[in-house]
């Protein structure tokens, strides 16, 4: 099933059931006054926050939601019955704008319900217009139409580290060995297609975000779908494979993409995993990491080359502090 994180939805609140003209019948009582009832208000439509963070999928192809109209009145001065309200979810993290009037909503909570959009106040029976001069009214109202919108809705995952990096850096590995995540790995780019999550140990959330290249926050590549994702976690990990032509570089321009697409990114707390360093020999990976800590003195290094269990430790303990 496909990993969709944003899209657009055309929502509608129901509208409001009618006003009607009713006379009371009693015994004996052939024309007792007017008895129309007042219509029953239209549903209104609800976000509600999931911990699916696929459930977007469900939109895929049904992109229009009304709730129900409200009931018109009836004989007697009953009121007719509300319209029922509409419930939609949305994975937490979900941003939802309203295209009409501009109005930003955010889920951020699992169960978090937030009303979108209004419904329609019914309309008047001829009951209500009852009065010592207007014994028998023939008035009534309608309806009124609920709210509509058209809404932009997107997925911005909440997670304690965000992996980036470039294709094939080896992030999705690094996932997979940390967590008990299934990312897919391969041997050449993009293997990563859709962000993927997993837990370390001590309950803290790890995003991998697919590849991101030189360009990416201006539409290149894939990555750029996905820099979203990142503006969320309170930590990035730069996965920089040592096997590359000039790792260091690779660091500074992904981290200039990421600048680029919000200049907080830069401020967030940041850490370097060089990964692949069995790939190179023991000298050069040194001489990398020294170049790095002297133009870079406080940010926090650590090199991986296999992934055996204490490696892996280290890598927790590292990403913990």
């Amino acid at each position: 099933m496909a990993f969709i994180d944003a899209l657009t939805l055309q929502l509608e609140a129901g509208k409001g059931g009618d006003g009607v003209v009713r006379w009371r019948r009693e015994k004996f009582k052939p024309m007792s006054g007017p008895g129309g009832g007042n219509g029953g208000n239209g549903g209104n439509v609800y976000a509600k926050a999931t911990r699916d963070l696929g459930y977007l999928v469900y939109y895929q192809h049904k992109k229009k939601f009304k709730a129900d109209n409200g009931v018109p009145g009836s004989k007697n001065g009953k009121e007719g019955a509300r319209g029922e309200d509409l419930f939609l979810l949305f994975p937490i993290g979900t941003l939802i704008t309203n295209k009409t009037t501009g109005l930003v909503y955010e889920l951020l909570e699992a169960d978090q319900e937030i009303l979108l959009l209004d419904g329609g106040r019914g309309g008047l029976g001829n009951e209500h217009f009852k009065s010592s001069r207007n014994v028998t009214p023939l008035e009534s109202t309608p309806g009124k139409p609920g709210e509509s919108g058209e809404f932009f809705v997107e997925l911005r995952l909440i997670a304690d580290i965000g992996l980036v990096g470039l294709p094939n850096a080896g992030k999705s590995t690094l996932l997979n060995m940390l967590t008990n995540a299934k990312s897919k790995v391969g041997s050449y780019q993009f293997t990563t297609l859709e962000p993927h999550l997993g837990v370390l140990p001590d309950g803290q959330i790890l995003a991998d975000i697919p590849g991101l290249i030189e360009g990416a926050s201006s539409g290149k590549g894939l990555g750029h779908a996905f820099l979203r994702h990142i503006v969320r976690t309170k930590k990035i990990a730069h996965i920089v494979a040592l096997d590359e032509e000039d790792p260091i570089h690779n660091y500074e321009m992904i981290r200039e993409e990421l600048r680029q697409h919000d200049p907080l990114l830069v401020e967030k707390d940041e850490v370097i995993i060089f990964s692949k360093q069995d790939m190179i020999d023991a000298k050069t990976a040194s001489d990398i990491e020294k170049k790095f800590k002297k133009k870079y003195p406080k940010i926090k290094t650590i090199m991986v080359s296999a992934y055996d269990d204490a490696s892996v430790k280290n890598l927790v303990q590292f990403l913990s502090v």
